[in-house]
């Protein structure tokens, strides 16, 4: 979806994970990258921008090491759970465990600290959030800190690489959104002196290193500038958190006692509902490059190897997701989930499966690119093409935000597809996308006062230029040019946007359609649907940052209607 959506840092003044969806806000959650250590949110995001504003309502802090403590830090945007730390600490260690719940994973990690306050190394594992509590960690990573360098010793899939990134001496690591590291930084501070103090962060999710800057405002307040957003935290005089507040997201963060209640998640339920017109299977899909895909296919009940029907695959957006791409933060919005019902009603089976290296799938997505999970795709159409009561000569795509970008590579490749639906598909290049996205996110925080966000609007180049260098992902999506491929597309395209989408501008949607035509493409359909966002739910407003104010996430019936209608068009008339 979004892409800075899938994995966490301090972006656009969030201080969690946002996804194609708000769980960023952005196009690009700092996505693809490596769950261990969060080298992104994307989207996250689905590289991710860090600003520079928190504040942070803490304390004058008794000198001294925190003393030792078991606690668990809540974080919620209005009545939905964002996270849940669980950690315990001594004078010298912390031991935590993190529950992202807009990404369905979780983390733990532990912290060596030093009598000067540094964390010198830190260990990292990753699980995703359906994975019981005795699973095996799916990837682990080692940081450590030292002088002006950063190194992470990654493990996972069978393999482990060691990567050195640029830091500052003296950098604390940052895991966001880890409250047991933030107390850490407030200890820093008052052991560096100074009021206020700087100290530099190593931002584990994206390899940044950043200035904090803690500012003590009276017996039990202090503020703390990090990336953009303000928080207000209430702390003891041993620099506990106690409880506080984001302002600017509407978001409360509550002291309590240590809970294991909530640190899971069932396991999404992707059968058929009763009664339903057809079969869900779950499947595997084997891909050439050696890892498997798991998914669902649904069957209308009438297709078999004497009568087979039409397929479609769907496409994800930025940032690591399941195969209805739903956003847990957002309750009921499973949108492939209702995409597939709907078609299988009209007689056309659907293959949706889990992102590589996510959910049930196989595969590393941290080095991969759009063109790496364009071949994923691929893959499916070659398993669809070899099920019997699938017709092979009636397969399409249904691509969501970088799904809508990687549609048209498939589309180029695969030229008997009968249809291409573009659901906010992109034609702008990524660098102008993260321009925007970043520039709009600053302009909609009304937190900042017109000095603070006329320089972070002057930071924004200079930043997406830094967050792309290093991540495979961001440094493909700043370059592609989605233009240039549609322009060597023919196969039917269904180009849609929200008329309010502020993650990908619906002022694409005429670019797309002079590049598929300058193909000599014939059969395009674009519209642009009043009131609706880049989830194509009902918003009038828009903007991914007041996402969570929306009543119902229910992706638009008409819009639903709309890609059925048009796909079955597309399955059932002959070639041109």
């Amino acid at each position: 979806m979004a892409l800075m959506e899938k994995s966490g840092a301090v972006q656009d003044g969030r201080l969690w994970p946002a996804r194609d969806d708000g769980r960023e806000t952005a196009l690009i959650r700092n996505p693809r990258t490596d769950p261990a250590v969060h080298w992104l949110h994307t989207p996250n995001p689905k590289g991710t921008m860090v600003r520079s504003v928190i504040a942070v309502v803490g304390l004058a802090l008794a000198a001294g090491p925190l003393a030792a403590q078991e606690a668990m830090f809540v974080l919620r945007a209005g009545k939905d759970t964002i996270s849940l730390e669980r950690f315990t600490r001594t004078a010298t260690r912390i031991d935590s465990e993190v529950f992202l719940k807009p990404n369905a994973v979780r983390l733990r990690f532990s912290a060596t600290i030093g009598a000067d306050g540094l964390i010198g190394s830190l260990d990292n594992q990753f699980w995703m959030a359906t994975d019981s509590g005795s699973a095996p960690a799916r990837q682990t990573a080692v940081l450590t800190l030292t002088g002006d360098s950063a190194f992470a010793a990654i493990s996972g899939g069978g393999q482990t690489r060691t990567e050195r990134l640029g830091s500052k001496p003296g950098a604390l690591p940052y895991i966001n959104p880890s409250f047991a590291l933030i107390e850490v930084f407030l200890l820093r501070a008052k052991l560096l002196g100074g009021n206020p103090a700087e100290v530099p962060a190593f931002m584990v999710n994206g390899g940044q290193t950043f200035p904090v800057r803690v500012a003590t405002l009276g017996a039990d307040s202090m503020v703390l500038t990090m990336a953009g957003g303000e928080m207000r935290l209430k702390v003891d005089r041993d620099g506990r958190i106690l409880g506080g507040a984001i302002p600017a997201q509407k978001a409360t963060i509550e002291r309590t006692s240590p809970s294991s209640a909530g640190m899971t998640m069932e396991k999404p339920d992707y059968s058929a509902p009763a009664g339903a017109p057809y079969r869900a299977i779950d499947v595997t899909v084997t891909t050439t490059m050696g890892h498997t895909l798991a998914g669902t296919i649904t069957i209308p009940a009438g297709a078999t190897a004497a009568a087979p029907a039409p397929a479609v695959v769907t496409i994800t957006g930025s940032g690591s997701q399941d195969r209805d791409e739903a956003i847990s933060l957002f309750k009921g919005f499973r949108p492939f989930r209702e995409f597939a019902d709907s078609l299988a009603r009209r007689g056309i089976a659907v293959l949706r499966m889990d992102d590589r290296g996510f959910g049930g799938s196989g595969g590393n997505a941290a080095t991969a690119t759009s063109a790496d999970f364009a071949k994923d795709i691929q893959a499916g159409l070659a398993w669809l093409r070899n099920r019997p009561e699938i017709d092979r000569t009636r397969l399409g795509l249904i691509g969501h935000s970088e799904g809508g970008l990687i549609a048209p590579m498939v589309a180029k490749d695969e030229g008997s597809l009968k249809g291409i639906v573009l659901l906010a598909g992109t034609a702008y290049t990524g660098r102008q996308i993260l321009n925007f996205q970043l520039g709009n996110g600053i302009k909609n925080d009304t937190s900042l006062r017109p000095a603070a966000r006329d320089s972070a609007l002057r930071a924004v180049a200079p930043r997406v230029d830094s967050m792309t260098a290093g991540n495979p992902w961001l440094k493909f999506f700043a370059e592609y040019e989605p233009l240039a491929t549609a322009r060597q597309v023919t196969t039917p395209v269904l180009i849609l946007n929200g008329a309010n989408d502020q993650q990908v501008t619906p002022d694409q949607v005429p670019l797309l359609v002079k590049a598929f035509k300058a193909a000599g493409n014939r059969h395009i359909t674009a519209k642009v649907l009043p009131n609706l966002n880049h989830l194509f739910v009902y918003d009038p407003d828009g903007f991914p940052g007041r996402y969570t104010e929306i009543k119902s996430f229910a992706v638009d019936r008409p819009t639903i209607g709309l890609v059925v209608d048009w796909l079955v068009k597309q399955m059932t008339k002959p070639t041109a």
